[in-house]
This record gives C-alpha cells, structure tokens and sequence, in this order.
C-alpha cells in the first residue's frame, strides 16, 4: 500500500478549511492531489521510510491531526494506487482505514464481488451492456476474455476495462493540483429569510472568488451553490458557464440564476457558499467578443478596481450594495 485517498467529513458551509487541511496534508508528503471538493490522493512512499511507518498508521495520524487542529475527521482509503484507494474510500468509516493489500488475491478479494459499475469509467450505458451479457460483477470482468470485452465495448475502451477489473492501475498521484476549485461562504448570524440579503451574500462571494481567481490568471468553468437551512439540510447545484471565466459581472448572474431557479419561499437560510470549479490558466482561455461596449468598459473598470485593491487593500473598492 503506498496511496492514501483522504475524504474530510466537513460540516456545512466549511468548504473554506479544504486549503488547510491539503496544507496538513503536506506536511506527511509532498505529492498530494486535491479531490475537488472535500477529498484528496496522497503519495506516501516517501513517507513510510521517513516516518519508520505503514501507510495504516500514517493514516491515523493524519485523521487525529485533523481533529486535534482543525475539528474535522476524515475517512480514508489505502490501496497500492490511486484507484483501488479511491474506491477503498467509499467503503470505510470514520476511524478505520480500509485497506486494500498489493498481493493479486487481495486485490481480487477486494474487487470481486463489487458491481461493475463502481470501476472507475465505467458509466450507466457501458454498465448496462456488461450486465446484458451477465457481466454484472467485477469479479466476472476480470475473468471475462480480453477479446470479449473488446467486441463488447470497444478496443481501447475494453483493454482499459480488462486491466481496471484486474487491479492494474497506470495512473499517478499529480502533485500541485490544489488549485482546481476555490470556495468561499458567508453565514448569517441569524436565520435569514430576506431574499434581498441573500443576494446581497451571493454578490459578496462572486466578489471575492472573481478577484481571488484575476489575482492568480485563473478562471473557472463551473459554479456549485449550496445553501443551509435552519434544519441544517443544505441544497446544492452546479452550472457550468458558458465559457471559462474570472469575470465578477458573468460569475454574478450565474450565481443569482442558480438562486433564484431553487424558488425558495421564506427559506430560513443558515449561510451560503459558492465554489468555482475546473479551473484552468486565464491565457488559455477563449473569450466571446462582443460589440456592446457595455461589457469591454466593465472588465477595464473591474481591472482598475484590482489594482486599487492590491494598493489599498480589499476593501477599497466594493459595489454600492455592499458599501451599504
């Protein structure tokens, strides 16, 4: 067992302590992938011969790290790769590591009983054509001919399903990837039942992530909002952008499109949280020209707002509803 697939059971609205606990993370490995938005991959070899341990006890340590610093415990996956620890994750339970041994018997004790569906890549209509042919277990896909797999499914498309039900994994742990998501949040210090304010939070937070994604020549693809409820349920939606942005006006409207398509009738709302996804390098991004010049004059404006900002702090230019 070498990979760990750490998931932090955070509580609502704590999206904002993911950065934290990545950095915690770090401080057992170096190379660790974020999981956008509460989970992460972590290499750790190099880890088990500088600590004398195994990857089972490294992983205690990191759960009781979590909540002694940062009040959040985790669930945690250990398998020798990236997938098999993925899926290891989604089986175990707080304060117990499911680990999954290298030895082939393990490895298939492991996989086969499992539906084909949770193999990673597999979808609804692949899975569905597996199971019309009685392949229905991982278990029966790993025994199944390679040649058959492939007139089932395709060439490429069945040796990668051939090799993913027998355990093989040839993907990596990519380090640095703990810029794909930003998130931020603003509770209220009551219940709030006033749509005008909860636009007014939501105005706050595309605000924030607009000028926190410009600072690092980034932009998203996609926004998720999820609101809390007094009951402390939440509700949760993603909608993808029409194209990549950093743009404070475009990341506004979807974000009020997003509330206002949830209805909320005299919601008792606890706080909200945005979270930008798919974030990608600005350069590489493709921008739709438009003629009106309302849209060139509000980038110029947001430009110069952003360097004033970065000279007199955050708070020296803010729209007019949030001065108020």
């Amino acid at each position: 067992m070498s990979t760990l697939c750490v998931r932090f059971l955070l509580p609502p609205m704590y999206e904002a302590a993911v950065p934290r606990l990545l950095a915690l993370l770090g401080e057992f490995s170096p190379v660790v992938e974020a999981l956008p938005p509460d989970a992460a991959l972590v290499d750790v070899r190099g880890a088990m011969r500088y600590f004398r341990r195994d990857a089972v006890e490294l992983a205690s340590v990191i759960r009781v790290r979590a909540l002694a610093h940062h009040g959040v415990d985790c669930v945690i996956g250990a398998g020798p790769g990236p997938m098999l620890a993925r899926m290891a994750v989604r089986g175990a339970a707080p304060g117990v590591t499911l680990a999954v041994g290298s030895e082939p018997d393990a490895v298939a004790e492991f996989l086969g009983p499992k539906p084909v569906a949770e193999l990673p890549g597999v979808g609804r209509a692949t899975a569905r054509t597996l199971c019309e042919y009685g392949l229905d277990s991982i278990g029966k896909v790993a025994a199944a001919p390679l040649s058959t797999l492939q007139r089932l499914v395709g060439a490429r498309a069945g040796r990668e399903l051939h090799e993913a039900a027998n355990g093989i994994d040839r993907t990596r742990v990519v380090p640095n990837a703990a810029a794909r998501s930003l998130a931020a949040e603003r509770p209220f210090p009551r219940d709030e039942l006033n749509p005008a304010r909860h636009r007014r939070a939501l105005l706050s937070l595309t605000e924030e992530l607009g000028a926190r994604m410009r600072d690092e020549d980034q932009v998203c693809r996609s926004l998720t909002l999820t609101v809390r409820y007094a009951d402390r349920s939440t509700t949760t939606r993603t909608r993808t952008l029409p194209e990549p942005t950093a743009h404070s006006c475009a990341l506004t409207g979807s974000a009020y499109r997003m509330y206002e398509a949830l209805g909320l009738q005299r919601a008792r709302v606890r706080g909200i949280s945005l979270r930008a996804e798919g974030l990608g390098p600005a350069e590489q991004a493709a921008h739709q020209l438009m003629f009106d010049p309302v849209d060139d004059r509000a980038r110029r404006i947001e430009a110069v707002a952003d360097r004033a900002r970065a000279k007199f702090g955050p708070g020296a230019i803010v729209p007019g509803t949030l001065a108020a």
